[in-house]
């Protein structure tokens, strides 16, 4: 049986007596033929594959291939153990692991695609900021990639999940909606509040047009993921307040979903619109496109110049 929509997800909730987290363990158990520990185990490997990405982007200072992305991780690190962040230890650590993990995707490095590989940074740094601040243990954090798994389960049968359907509101929006409501479980929140956590995450990212300067995922993308974590953790903080989300969140999910639909086919990842149309944004495409001609020129005189000989 599928969990169509958050309602009916905190009605299981309510009925069983158990978080998001758990009853989409249950969910999962019994759709795929596993066992909680199998499950749980398949779980833990992802999450070992996120802080990999995490460990090696915190690190690594060089470039990606196109030059336009790499190092902003070291740099957050540097001003954080310089200075003291305006934005305080929990974001400006989820911003610089965030940096970290898209970072190393751009350098084609392992990911974990949560839900996209153009917003898997928000979730690892999100979750790796409270294991380093808050000493939250894997065994938690895992539980944590449950909620998350729960929320995007839904976004992506109710709505979707992918720039290239609905703009970046779908990719990093949806992913701020999971992380935020994982953070709120961890936190030791109740379901309806991770549930309204998700929907003023998600409300706030509403129409964000996905516009990769020269089609790669890395200029706005990666910055959006650092910026999407304030937003995750602003989120669970406004709703473990009290605070409702006055739209129900099946609701902002229907109109995300409307949104996407209506939004220009420039603004969907397409490098048509947008910040991949500003002159610099074209100055990076042709300066990255010109030199993969000038490549694929020079290997193919190599090439007719072995033939010849």
């Amino acid at each position: 049986m599928k969990i169509r929509s958050m309602e009916e997800l905190l009605q299981r909730c309510e009925e069983r007596g158990k978080s998001i987290g758990e009853v989409m363990l249950e969910f999962e158990v019994n759709k795929s033929d596993r066992n909680r520990e199998e499950v749980l185990g398949r779980m833990k490997e992802r999450l070992v594959k996120m802080k990999e990405a995490v460990d090696h982007g915190t690190v690594d200072r060089s470039a990606a291939p196109s030059d336009i992305s790499g190092g902003d991780a070291c740099r957050l690190g540097q001003y954080r153990k310089e200075s003291r962040p305006l934005s305080g230890d929990f974001i400006a650590d989820a911003m610089r692991l965030a940096f970290a993990t898209s970072e190393h995707n751009a350098r084609m490095g392992v990911i974990v695609a949560t839900p996209t590989a153009g917003s898997a940074g928000v979730l690892p740094g999100c979750l790796f900021s409270l294991h380093d601040n808050a000493g939250y243990s894997f065994e938690k954090l895992v539980m944590g990639l449950m909620t998350a798994s729960a929320v995007g389960y839904i976004v992506a049968n109710r709505s979707f999940v992918s720039g290239a359907a609905g703009g970046c509101q779908a990719e990093v929006g949806s992913a701020v909606s999971m992380a935020a409501a994982a953070i709120v479980e961890l936190r030791g929140g109740t379901p309806v509040q991770a549930v309204h956590a998700a929907a003023i995450s998600l409300k706030s990212m509403l129409g964000l047009v996905c516009d990769p300067v020269a089609g790669l995922v890395e200029v706005p993308c990666i910055k959006r993921n650092a910026i999407g974590t304030a937003i995750a953790f602003s989120s669970a903080d406004i709703a473990m307040a009290g605070v409702e989300s006055r739209i129900p969140c099946d609701e902002v999910i229907d109109a995300m979903y409307d949104i996407g639909k209506n939004m220009p086919r420039t603004l969907r990842e397409t490098a048509l619109g947008g910040l991949a149309v500003t002159p610099t944004g074209q100055n990076v495409k042709d300066r990255l496109f010109n030199n993969r001609e000038q490549q694929t020129c020079s290997s193919g005189s190599s090439n007719r110049r072995e033939v010849e000989t």
